[in-house]
C-alpha cells in the first residue's frame, strides 16, 4: 500500500521505566496524522521515571529510533521526547488589568502577559510549560481572542508546569547521545491527556491516571487545562516484583503471568484454576523444588495471583485517593477519572478502580491518530500518541530547555518571555 504524501514529520520518543516507544507521524494534505512507523524496545536504564544509567538509556533511543525509520522508510532528526519523573509541578498564575470599558488592544495584551511572567515563581527549577490557556474578560467571560474586545477587566490564566533541572539535562543528553535533536520536552500528563481528553472533559473536569512501570501520575483537569499534579512512585512493575517475589520466579516469567492470567477482579473459578510456573532456574519448574510459599509442585492458583495483584492495587489506589482528595476533586460526585498508561491494561482494573475510588472510570486509549497499529492502540501508548499530537499543534508555549539546562531564577524579563510574546502577537 503506497504511503500517503506527508508535508510534515513528527517523531515522538517515550522513555519509560518500562519501555522506550517512538512514532513517526506525517501531517497529510488532507490535515489527517497518519503514523507511518514505531518502534520499541525494553528500558533498562530508567528507574521512577529517572535515568539511571546513561549508556543504556542512549542504546535503547537509538535502536528505537531506528526501528521506527525502517518501517517508515525515513530518516528522522527532531524528536518531541516526554517526561515522567516525580519532580513535576503544576501551577496556574492569574493576572488582571484594568481596562476601563475600553477595547483590547495588543499592547494590552502584552503588558498582561508581561505581568504574568512576573508572577511566575519556579523556585531553582527549570519552567518547563507556560502557556497562556484563557483570557477573561470582566473576571467572568472566558475568551480565546480578547483583541478588540471592550473590557473592564482583562485576564488571563497562564498555566505552568515546572520541574528539576538535573533529570531534565540527563534526559536531554541521552537523546542527543542517539545523535537526535530534542524539539522539546513535553510533561507526560499534558501530552496523555491530549491523546485521551475529549474538550469536553478537559473543560468539565476530570481526573487522569497514569499507572505507569514506574510511577503513577494523577493529574487534575478543569477549566480546559492541566491544574494539579502530583506522582506516586508506585508503578505496574511493582505489581510484577511482588509476583515474582510470592511465587519465587523471575522478573520475566513474573511479567508474562502477570499480562496473561492477572486480573483485578477475583471470581470463584480463580480458586480451581492452576497456573504453571517456572523455577529460577530455568523455564520449567523443577521437580522437587518449592517454586514459592504459595506454589505447589511448580503450580499456583489463579486466585493466589489475583491477591498478589489486588493488594498491591489497593496500596496504588489509596495513594490515588489522597492525592485527588488533596487537589481538590472530592465534589462534586459526578467528576470521571480516566485510567491510562500499561497498568491500565490489566483486566478488570476500570471495575476495580471505580470500586476503590467511588467514581465513575474508564479507560484512557489514545485516538486522533490515523493507521495506528493495533499493538500501539492501547493505553499503554497513551503518551507517545500524545507527543505526536503535541508536536503536530506545536502550541503556543514557552521552553527553557537547551542542551544544558539552566536553573531559572525569579522571573526578570529573560529572552524566552519576550520569544512568547511575540508568538501571541502572531497567533492572536
Amino acid at each position: 500500500m503506497a504511503q500517503p504524501k506527508v508535508e510534515k514529520f513528527v517523531t515522538a520518543i517515550d522513555i519509560g521505566s518500562w519501555k522506550v516507544s517512538a512514532l513517526i507521524a506525517g501531517r497529510t494534505e488532507n490535515g489527517e496524522l497518519a503514523i507511518l512507523g514505531t518502534g520499541q524496545r525494553e528500558s533498562r536504564g530508567v528507574r521512577r521515571g529517572f535515568i539511571a544509567d546513561m549508556e543504556r538509556t542512549e542504546l535503547a533511543v537509538r535502536e528505537t529510533v531506528e526501528q521506527a525509520e525502517r518501517v517508515a522508510g525515513t530518516n528522522i532528526e527532531d524528536v518531541w521526547v516526554s517526561f515522567s519523573g516525580g519532580s513535576l509541578v503544576s501551577d496556574v498564575v492569574t493576572v488582571e488589568r484594568d481596562m476601563g470599558g475600553y477595547r483590547v488592544e495588543q499592547a494590552d495584551i502584552d503588558d498582561l502577559l508581561t505581568t504574568g511572567q512576573q508572577g511566575i515563581d519556579p523556585d531553582g527549577r527549570v519552567v518547563l510549560h507556560a502557556q497562556p490557556t484563557c483570557f477573561t474578560i470582566n473576571g467572568r467571560v472566558p475568551v480565546k481572542k480578547p483583541l478588540g474586545m471592550h473590557a473592564d477587566l482583562l485576564g488571563v490564566d497562564i498555566h505552568v508546569v515546572l520541574a528539576d533541572g538535573a533529570p531534565l539535562a540527563n534526559l536531554d543528553l541521552c537523546v542527543r547521545g542517539a545523535y537526535l535533536n530534542v524539539n522539546s520536552i513535553v510533561a507526560s500528563p499534558i501530552a496523555t491527556g491530549l491523546a485521551c481528553l475529549s474538550e469536553e472533559e478537559r473543560d468539565l473536569g476530570v481526573a487522569l491516571v497514569e499507572l505507569g512501570a514506574g510511577v503513577t501520575n494523577v493529574s487534575l483537569y478543569a477549566g480546559g487545562m492541566l491544574v494539579g499534579l502530583h506522582s506516586i512512585p508506585i508503578g505496574a512493575s511493582d505489581i510484577t516484583d511482588d509476583i515474582a517475589s510470592a511465587f519465587g520466579i523471575r522478573r520475566s516469567q513474573a511479567e508474562r503471568i502477570k499480562c496473561f492470567y492477572g486480573s483485578a477482579m477475583q471470581n470463584r473459578r480463580d480458586f480451581r484454576d492452576m497456573i504453571e510456573i517456572a523455577a529460577p532456574h530455568g523455564d520449567v519448574a523443577i521437580p522437587g523444588q518449592s517454586a514459592g510459599p504459595n506454589a505447589d509442585g511448580g503450580k499456583i492458583t489463579r486466585a493466589a495471583l489475583v491477591a498478589v495483584i489486588c493488594e498491591r492495587l489497593n496500596q496504588i489506589m489509596v495513594e490515588v485517593n489522597a492525592a485527588l482528595a488533596g487537589m481538590g476533586f472530592n465534589t462534586p460526585t459526578g467528576r470521571q477519572v480516566v485510567l491510562t498508561g500499561g497498568g491500565a491494561e490489566m483486566k478488570g482494573i476500570a471495575d476495580y478502580a471505580q470500586g476503590a475510588l467511588g467514581r465513575a472510570v474508564r479507560i484512557g486509549r489514545p485516538r486522533g491518530l490515523a493507521a495506528m497499529p493495533e499493538a500501539h492502540s492501547g493505553p499503554a501508548f497513551a503518551t507517545l500518541a500524545g507527543l505526536a499530537l503535541y508536536g503536530a499543534s506545536n502550541p503556543v508555549d514557552l521552553r527553557t530547555i537547551a542542551p544544558a539546562p539552566q536553573t531559572v531564577h525569579r522571573i526578570g524579563a529573560p529572552a524566552w518571555w519576550h520569544r512568547m510574546v511575540k508568538a501571541m502577537k502572531t497567533n492572536y
